[in-house]
């Protein structure tokens, strides 16, 4: 049989690739480099805004297809990275987007100066985002809010509509402008919500009905105070699973590597519950044996 030459060397230069490829991503220059060139892509788009560049558009362009080709070595360098397993790169959502706005540009339709072209240009900017843990955070609880804010949306809409009608029963007659359709209505109380309004519609309010006062005033205690305090808590709560998520990041990688059945998203969780539950237990015990101390001592001074 023949002998085949060459495949243990290849073998070794590929994996001395992927370790340098996985240190050079890993590491923080790489980072900081690819931050720079990020915001050197967000000066050129800006300067594109400007008419009439002359020479300095040629610049810009020359400066654009710099900035693709910058990007594509990045995508490339960290796909080798993984070696063998390719695939896990697109395990991490943020790989998926930064993967996406890279290759959205070399797609067919996306040529010459369209909008389409320039939006997407505009997202590379979001991937600032990726090299922030606390800009991480921040997204991670927006996206884990939205089931929450849904339930917020819908009982805002209800308690809006309710108070719209109101309204246009109230003052549809008197002041059409505001109140003269359930439409319009919705509107005038949308505005309502900055407060700004509040002084003036009061007044004209009160040539109508005394009822305004108990109209208003119900409407900023339930939606701008109740409704706008709900929302708050519920992305509170979601920020504080982000921070757990991303201090327990490494105690749990990949999606279910314990085989437990359970995604380690949950497990990383439940691990930082059980962590501050012990913390909270070690404090209560040098509570404790503080006092006890004190105890023994003022014992023993009394005997003394």
């Amino acid at each position: 049989m023949p002998v085949q030459r060459g495949g243990p060397a290849r073998s070794a230069r590929g994996q001395r690739l992927v370790e340098c490829c996985a240190r050079l991503s890993a590491s923080r220059s790489f980072e900081i480099a690819i931050i720079v060139v990020i915001l050197a892509n967000g000066v050129v788009l800006g300067l594109e805004t400007y008419p009439d560049l002359g020479p300095a558009g040629t610049a810009l362009h020359a400066l654009e297809w710099g900035f693709r080709t910058i990007f594509v070595v990045e995508i490339v360098i960290r796909l080798l990275a993984y070696g063998r397993r390719p695939q896990d790169f697109f395990r991490h959502g943020w790989n998926v987007f930064d993967f996406l706005v890279i290759a959205a540009i070399f797609l067919p339709g996306l040529h010459g100066d369209s909008a389409l072209l320039r939006v997407v240009r505009v997202l590379r900017m979001i991937r600032l985002v990726r090299f922030s843990p606390g800009l991480r955070m921040i997204v991670s609880a927006l996206w884990r809010s939205l089931p929450g804010i849904g339930g917020f949306f819908a009982l805002a809409v209800v308690t809006l509509y309710v108070y719209g009608m109101a309204g246009w029963l109230i003052f549809g007659e008197v002041y059409p402008e505001e109140y003269g359709d359930i439409g319009r209505s919705l509107l005038t109380l949308f505005v309502l919500l900055s407060l700004e309004t509040l002084p003036d519609l009061i007044e004209q309010g009160m040539e109508v009905s005394p009822w305004t006062v108990l109209y208003y005033g119900s409407f900023v205690v339930i939606t701008v105070n109740l409704l706008l305090n709900i929302l708050v808590a519920v992305f509170v709560n979601s920020m504080e699973e982000a921070r757990r998520l991303e201090m327990t990041e490494g105690l749990a990688p990949g999606y279910d590597s314990d085989g437990d059945g359970t995604p380690d998203e949950v497990d990383r969780i439940a691990i930082s519950q059980r962590l501050d539950d012990l913390r909270t237990l070690i404090v209560e015990l040098e509570r404790e044996l503080r006092i006890d101390r004190d105890d023994g001592r003022l014992r023993r001074t009394g005997k003394d």
